[in-house]
């Protein structure tokens, strides 16, 4: 497979590409404990066949792409763990090889093909592990910020996927920072922030984050994820107007999180009618975050596959 995946940018202008749902939550759903400073990468090292059967889940679901369990995965947090940097650099490549086998598993079952592996990079909070993440403001420059995600780019780009996903990022410095580090490699991104209202999480002005990405040809696709879906709305014509590229739009089902409850609140909001304007909007691919699963993203489908 080319490390350009020139199927994969062709797609994009073929039409909407479903991606996948909360890889968190299906694997939670099957029984495994998340809780845990790396998240789902703690599986890459201990259960990796429970990521592969959860990205096939969503291959058979009707998911094109499926976004690899390397968010959380980091040389740093690894080796937190007691990981050493050789065998973090081989997790970072299982993560990719996981959600190939899936793919595999799923075309043998009948699934349609092209299937796409999308190679996941969060952002440095993910890292830290404290709540950042949907912060942003880590106190770090863009060149430090891109010393931090330049090497586990370049493991994953290494291990071919289709495309980086550059995802959850909370602000518009560390968008800039991610833009410079995939240069020269040799696969296709997304910049997907995590939002709220018509700002990033760090509170700058969406016209201002997505513009960093107009001119960086590496930067296929532009958008939102792991946010409200009242959000996206709005923000999915922006990216369009703003960088003139296919937007990625990826949201949460919509409930709000209780803190005092550590419960969620309320009903999804992820509808069949935003999923149809999103579309029409300019919006090319088009998944779930936080807590939409294979039944969500099959519905997705139906309304998406020709």
């Amino acid at each position: 497979m080319s490390t350009t995946s020139p199927s994969f940018v062709t797609a994009l202008a073929d039409g909407p590409v479903v991606l996948d749902g909360g890889l968190s939550n299906q694997l939670e759903s099957a029984g495994h404990d998340l809780s845990d400073e790396l998240w789902s990468a703690r599986l890459l090292a201990e259960q990796p066949e429970a990521i592969t059967a959860a990205h096939q889940a969503y291959y058979e679901a009707g998911a094109r792409v499926a976004i690899t369990a390397s968010y959380q995965a980091t040389f740093e947090g690894f080796a937190r763990r007691g990981i050493a940097r050789e065998a973090a650099a081989g997790l970072l490549r299982r993560s990719v090889e996981s959600a190939r086998e899936a793919a595999r598993r799923a075309m043998e079952n009948g699934v349609p093909g092209p299937l796409y592996v999308a190679a996941s990079a969060g952002p440095y909070g993910a890292m830290l592990a404290d709540g950042s993440e949907y912060r942003g403001r880590y106190g770090l420059s863009v060149e430090e910020l891109e010393r931090f995600h330049r090497p586990r780019l370049e493991e994953l780009a290494a291990a071919e996927p289709d495309v980086l996903a550059l995802e959850t990022v909370p602000d518009a410095d560390e968008g800039r920072a991610l833009v410079r580090a995939v240069r020269g490699l040799g696969v296709p991104a997304w910049l997907s922030y995590s939002i709220e209202g018509g700002r990033t999480r760090a509170g700058q002005p969406l016209e201002e984050a997505f513009a960093l990405a107009a001119e960086a040809p590496e930067i296929v696709a532009v958008g939102v994820n792991c946010c409200l879906p009242d959000d996206a709305d709005a923000a999915v014509e922006t990216a369009s107007r703003v960088t003139g590229k296919p937007v990625v739009v990826y949201p949460n089902s919509g409930e709000e999180w209780d803190a005092q409850a550590r419960a969620w609140r309320g009903h999804a909001t992820f509808t069949a009618e935003r999923v149809t304007a999103w579309a029409t909007g300019g919006a090319r691919l088009i998944g779930g975050c936080c807590r939409v699963g294979p039944d969500s993203v099959a519905a997705l489908a139906g309304l998406l596959t020709p």
